[in-house]
C-alpha cells in the first residue's frame, strides 16, 4: 500500500483540491511546481500562500505536508508557440486545438516529478488533469498518462503510480470534492487564493475567485461554480 505522494502543484482550483486529496490519504504529502515562462506567472506566488494556508488551518493535514520544490523549465517558452508562454489572443488552431495547449508540457512535468520522486523516495505522482472539463489536450487524456506511467517506471526500474483525482469529474464535480474533503474552510480558501485564470488578473473577485472573467480557464471554473451552487439548492 503507497504511504507517499508528489503533487504536481500550479496553484490552481485543481492542484489544490489533488493536494487536498493527496493529503487526506498518504502519510507524507510533497509538492513540486515549475517556472515555464507562463503569462500567468502569479499563479507560482499563489503556491506559498496556499501551502501556508495548508498549514495552519488544516492542522490534521499539516504534519504530512512535507517539502515543496520549484523547478525551472523556461525551455518550454522556447519550443513552443501558446497563448500561455506568449502574449497573443486565446483562440483555436487549425488542429482543433485551443492555443493554450503547451506541446509536451505535462509530459515533460511528469517526467521530471518522477525524477524527483525517485530521489526523494516518493511512491505516487498526482496531477489535477480531467478528462471531463478540458479543451481537448491530449497530454491530459487516462490512455496518455497511464502509459507514461509505464515509461517512467521501466525508464527509472522503479514502480510509479500517476493518480488522477480530476479525471472522470466536471468542475462542479470538483468543487463538491473541495467541499467534502476539507469543508467551507477549503471551499474559501480555493476562492481566494488558487488562481486559475489565464492571465495574471487579481484584481477581479467573482464568486467563484479571482481572475479576468473571459478566458477558457475562467468560464470552466465559473460554470462549475455555478452548476455546484445550484446542485447545492
Amino acid at each position: 500500500m503507497h504511504t507517499t505522494a508528489l503533487v504536481l502543484f500550479s496553484g490552481g482550483q485543481d492542484s489544490t483540491t489533488c493536494l487536498a486529496d493527496a493529503l487526506e490519504k498518504y502519510e507524507r504529502v510533497e509538492t513540486i511546481g515549475f517556472d515555464y515562462g507562463q503569462r500567468h506567472r502569479v499563479e507560482l506566488e499563489a503556491r506559498d500562500t496556499i501551502l501556508s494556508q495548508l498549514r495552519e488551518h488544516f492542522p490534521r493535514w499539516a504534519p504530512r505536508l512535507g517539502e515543496d520544490h520549484l523547478l525551472s523549465v523556461d525551455v518550454l517558452g522556447q519550443v513552443s508557440a501558446s497563448s500561455l508562454t506568449q502574449d497573443i489572443a486565446f483562440e483555436m488552431q487549425a488542429n482543433g486545438l485551443p492555443n493554450t495547449f503547451v506541446p509536451g508540457r505535462n509530459l515533460l512535468f511528469l517526467t521530471l516529478a518522477g525524477a524527483l520522486a525517485y530521489r526523494r523516495g516518493l511512491e505516487v505522482l498526482v496531477t489535477g488533469v480531467c478528462e471531463t472539463d478540458f479543451s481537448g489536450y491530449p497530454d491530459c487524456r487516462n490512455d496518455t498518462l497511464q502509459t507514461l506511467a509505464k515509461a517512467i517506471s521501466l525508464g527509472m526500474d522503479a514502480p510509479f503510480t500517476i493518480e488522477t483525482p480530476l479525471m472522470r469529474i466536471d468542475k462542479a464535480g470538483t468543487w463538491a470534492m473541495a467541499q467534502r474533503l476539507g469543508g467551507t474552510p477549503l471551499v474559501d480558501l480555493i476562492v481566494e487564493h488558487t488562481h486559475s485564470c489565464y492571465t495574471p488578473e487579481r484584481t477581479t473577485r467573482w464568486a467563484w475567485g479571482y481572475g479576468c472573467g473571459g478566458c477558457p480557464a475562467c468560464g470552466l471554473r465559473q460554470r462549475g461554480w455555478e452548476k455546484w451552487q445550484t446542485g447545492k439548492t
